[in-house]
């Protein structure tokens, strides 16, 4: 186990150096002239050249390069463009948001998915499983921002269930800030059970169709324990992987989604850097994005140990 977990950390730390080579070259081959867009359309060529050696940007790119790497070992990424404060302090700030939103929502596809999927193999080809396909179809062809749409037509303009978006702390008002999450978590949540379940059912599909389950039939087994005791548990591996997916899907992709509900995570704060051109906060929320890809990745590897017990890291034998 150590030597995975060694392997892993280091092909880790390989992939976020790779990961901050892209987004370097990336952010910095975006049209503007970032001081020219701090200072204004009616600013001298004497003030930009001065902001642009103020904020290194006049220092050759390999240099840029350096120093950004530099700042991000000793834990500085810089400050931001827009708001003047340090990167890492408006990610920080965000960021627990964003994992609330998306843990929320993983935690809900998960809820519903798994049963969903298990039912749907069982009944395979009956109405049930006919149904459930048909929910998967749906959730997977509508995006998820036009869910929260209608999400918020339903239950907050037409029943007044729940407020249409913004966000309170949990220390100000811990109920205020579970109705505020509520829509965004669910219609999110909606979207990935498509997915959960999906797989779900092919994995338990598969299982059912092994041998050692019809030799567990024989031997005159329930229906429940073969289900849940034998097959789930051997057709779950698949399905970790893409929560885990989801899950990072969940944390990076919501730009629109957090935008639909006013709520301030990272995603809506990569807008703001993004139509700013705010270069050292877009780079920062990139990398943190990557490494929560990463970290997630790395969960699911390790829960196959806990779930297949067949399963040993590190090439012993």
């Amino acid at each position: 186990m150590y030597n995975y977990l060694a392997r892993r950390l280091g092909f880790m730390l390989l992939t976020l150096l790779f990961v901050t080579v892209i987004t370097f070259a990336v952010t910095n081959i975006l049209p503007g002239n970032v001081a020219l867009l701090i200072l204004g359309p009616n600013a001298t060529d004497q003030s930009i050249q001065a902001l642009q050696s103020q904020l290194g940007l006049d220092q050759p790119l390999y240099i840029q390069y350096i120093d950004w790497i530099v700042g991000l070992v000793q834990g500085d990424m810089g400050t931001s463009l827009r708001f003047g404060e340090p990167v890492a302090t408006l990610i920080a700030e965000k960021l627990g948001r964003s994992l609330l939103l998306a843990t929320a929502a993983t935690a809900i596809a998960v809820f519903f998915a798994i049963p969903l999927g298990v039912i749907s193999a069982v009944k395979q080809n009956e109405l049930p499983d006919l149904l459930a396909s048909m929910f998967g179809f749906i959730g997977i062809s509508i995006p998820i921002f036009l869910w929260g749409l209608v999400f918020i037509l339903v239950f907050a303009v037409w029943f007044g269930l729940f407020p249409t978006g913004g966000y309170v702390p949990p220390s100000e008002d811990p109920v205020a800030t579970l109705t505020h999450l509520v829509l965004p978590a669910s219609s999110m949540g909606f979207a990935l059970t498509a997915y959960i379940m999906r797989m779900t059912r092919s994995s338990m599909l598969e299982v059912l169709s092994e041998e050692y389950i019809n030799l567990a039939r024989a031997k005159g087994m329930t229906q429940r324990v073969i289900v849940l005791k034998h097959a789930l548990q051997n057709a779950i591996i698949p399905v970790i992987t893409v929560v885990a997916f989801q899950f990072s899907y969940a944390f990076g992709g919501v730009v629109v989604l957090e935008e639909v509900f006013f709520w301030p995570g990272i995603g809506r704060l990569t807008l703001t850097a993004i139509q700013s051109r705010d270069i050292p906060l877009l780079q920062g929320c990139i990398i943190v994005v990557a490494l929560i890809y990463m970290l997630s990745n790395l969960t699911a590897d390790l829960l196959y140990g806990y779930f297949d017990p067949r399963i040993r890291y590190g090439g012993d034998e």
